[in-house]
C-alpha cells in the first residue's frame, strides 16, 4: 500500500526544488496533488515534468489572502477536503550589517515564510480531514543564529513558534503539525545564498557549509521530500509540534 494513497496534498513553493522532490515522491506514493508556486513559468514547467492528471496548479503569492483561499478553494473543489499541506513557499532576503539591512527586504522575508504559512494554516485548516499533516519548511535556520541573515533567520524561527501554537488547536482534530529544518540544500536557493556570502565571507561559502556539517556535504533535495513524506504520512502518527532537523549533523 502506497503511504499516500488517494490523499489530496497541497504543495507550496512547489517549483522549486524541495517543493518539486516532494511533489513527484508524494505522486509516486498515490497522492492528488495542488503544486502552487508565484513563479507561473516555473510552475508549469513542474507540472509538465510530473506529467500527471493528478496534479493540478495554481499560482499564488502565499502573502496574499485572496490568494491562499482560492487555492484551497480550487484543491477542494477538484477532490475534496485536503489531507496534507507542505507549506514551502520561501525567499532569502539578503546579508547584510544590521545598520544595512533594507526595511523593505525584511518585511518581504516575513511576509513569505510567516505570514504565508499563517495563512495556510488559517485556511487550509479548516478545509482539511480530520487526521491529516501540516508540514512547515523552516530551517536550520530557525534553531541558530547568524550575523547578516536577519529576515531570514527570524523568520524561520517565527515558524516554529506558529507551529507549536498551530499544532496544539490542530491536535483536537488528529491533525498533527510540525516543522522541518534542513541544512544546506544542493539548489539553486542555497547557490544564491552561497554567493552573497562569499563576498561577505572573503572565501567559499560552500567550503564553509560543507566545514560546519559532520556529514561533510550538502543534502540532495530528495532526502528532504524523504523527510517530508515521514511527517506527511501514518509513519509519524504519534509526532506533533516538533521540529525534525534534516541539517546533516549542523545542529548537533
Amino acid at each position: 500500500m502506497r503511504k499516500l494513497e488517494g490523499r489530496v496534498c497541497v504543495v507550496t513553493g512547489g517549483a522549486g526544488s524541495i517543493g518539486l522532490a516532494t511533489a513527484r515522491l508524494f505522486l509516486a506514493e498515490g497522492a492528488k496533488l495542488m503544486l502552487v508556486d508565484l513563479d507561473d513559468d516555473a510552475l508549469q514547467e513542474a507540472a509538465a515534468s510530473l506529467n500527471s492528471e493528478d496534479v493540478a496548479v495554481a499560482r499564488a503569492d502565499v502573502s496574499n489572502a485572496a490568494d491562499v483561499r482560492r487555492f484551497i478553494d480550487a484543491t477542494c473543489e477538484k477532490w475534496g477536503a485536503i489531507d496534507v499541506l507542505f507549506s514551502n513557499a520561501g525567499n532569502i532576503g539578503v546579508i547584510a550589517p544590521l545598520a544595512d539591512y533594507p526595511e523593505d527586504v525584511f518585511d518581504q522575508v516575513i511576509a513569505v515564510h510567516v505570514r504565508g504559512a499563517f495563512l495556510v494554516c488559517k485556511y487550509g485548516l479548516a478545509a482539511m480531514r480530520d487526521g491529516g499533516s501540516i508540514v512547515i519548511t523552516s530551517s536550520v535556520a530557525g534553531i541558530r543564529g547568524d550575523a547578516g541573515v536577519y529576515g531570514y533567520i527570524t523568520a524561520k524561527h517565527a515558524q516554529v513558534g506558529l507551529m507549536r501554537a498551530v499544532s496544539k488547536e490542530a491536535a483536537q482534530r488528529g491533525i498533527r503539525v510540525n516543522t522541518i529544518h534542513p541544512g544546506p540544500v544542493c539548489n539553486s536557493f542555497q547557490d544564491r545564498v552561497e554567493s552573497e556570502l562569499s563576498t561577505v565571507l572573503q572565501r567559499n561559502a560552500t567550503d564553509f557549509f560543507n566545514g560546519l556539517i559532520p556529514l561533510r556535504r550538502h543534502a540532495r533535495p530528495d532526502e528532504i521530500a524523504n523527510s517530508v513524506l515521514y511527517l506527511a504520512s501514518d509513519q509519524s502518527s504519534f509526532v506533533t509540534g516538533s521540529v525534525m532537523m534534516v541539517d546533516g549533523g549542523m545542529s548537533a
